[in-house]
């Protein structure tokens, strides 16, 4: 079975890895600074997490690849961009990101702010442009996407990180912040990825899968926080040990290593049960436990 798993994980990187090239303008297409940026910043690197949340709530719903892979790429630039502004100086100020310097160190701080900007209108066109089972589930997933980048979901929570640099707050305030900077975007992975079925779902369906994805989203950000307090550059790709340098709340510096890893594997338990009465559901099962288990 995890033979199997990896090989469906293989094929779907690098599946995924020439959708985007195919989406992104090439690199000689007027303006090139800004294009090259644009590549630079999606193409050969990450892990692909959401994508591949996308492609296996695709299998739930039994959804054409085609449209999965639209929904999968059109959620990985919004990921890419936000990686692009989290790391300028005016946020986290970073210089490494999946293990090369950061966008704006390569090129420059407009270009890569343009970069960003215009990686997530590339988002949506790519969404809107493909064709579904139904018009009101094309309008269902680029709502969903609308509604995790924005104040309410990925922005919001990068604005409310920046507000609690150096301040303490409490576990349910943590968990608020990084459910909207990390999970709403997972969640939209998964939601939208079984969308794309030609049936629509059914409520029951769509609660497990809302379970499921909140927790694996929050494990996410739990295990994240685990990484940066323990593991190297090297490993991570980015600056390790930044959270603890910037003073900003974690789950580590809020519970601990230990507690953190406890917290990380309740999750992971609350999501597998949730999808126990969902068919297909192997893979966003073995996808949870790549999460909660990796080491970057």
């Amino acid at each position: 079975m995890t033979s199997d798993f990896s090989a469906w994980q293989q094929n779907l990187l690098i599946h995924t890895e020439l959708a985007l090239d195919r989406y992104l303008p090439a690199g000689d297409t007027i303006p090139q600074r800004l294009h090259t940026a644009m590549r630079y910043a999606v193409i050969g690197g990450g892990k692909r997490i959401r994508p591949l949340l996308a492609f296996a709530a695709g299998e739930v719903s039994n959804a054409p690849l085609t449209q999965v892979t639209a929904a999968a790429c059109a959620v990985e630039l919004i990921h890419a961009y936000s990686l692009v502004h989290d790391d300028l100086p005016c946020m986290d100020d970073d210089t490494l990101r999946r293990g090369k310097p950061t966008c704006h160190i390569a090129f420059d701080e407009p270009t890569a702010l343009l970069a960003g900007d215009s990686l997530q209108s590339l988002a949506f066109d790519i969404l809107s442009n493909t064709p579904t089972a139904s018009p009101a589930q094309h309008v269902a997933m680029i709502q969903l996407l609308a509604r995790a980048s924005g104040s309410l979901g990925m922005a919001g929570g990068q604005a409310i990180d920046l507000d609690n640099v150096g301040q303490i707050i409490g576990l349910a305030e943590l968990e608020h912040m990084h459910r909207l900077k990390t999970g709403t975007l997972i969640e939209a992975a998964v939601l939208m990825g079984a969308l794309c079925g030609d049936h629509p779902l059914e409520p029951g369906q769509r609660e497990r899968l809302n379970t499921y994805a909140h927790a694996i989203g929050l494990a996410f950000q739990v295990i994240d926080d685990v990484l940066d307090a323990t593991a190297s550059s090297q490993q991570l790709g980015k600056t390790a040990g930044k959270d603890a340098l910037h003073d900003k709340p974690t789950y580590v510096s809020l519970m601990g290593c230990d507690a953190a890893n406890q917290f990380a594997l309740d999750l992971h338990a609350e999501a597998i049960a949730a999808l126990q009465t969902l068919p297909n559901h192997q893979h966003l099962s073995m996808l949870a436990d790549r999460i909660v288990r990796r080491d970057a």
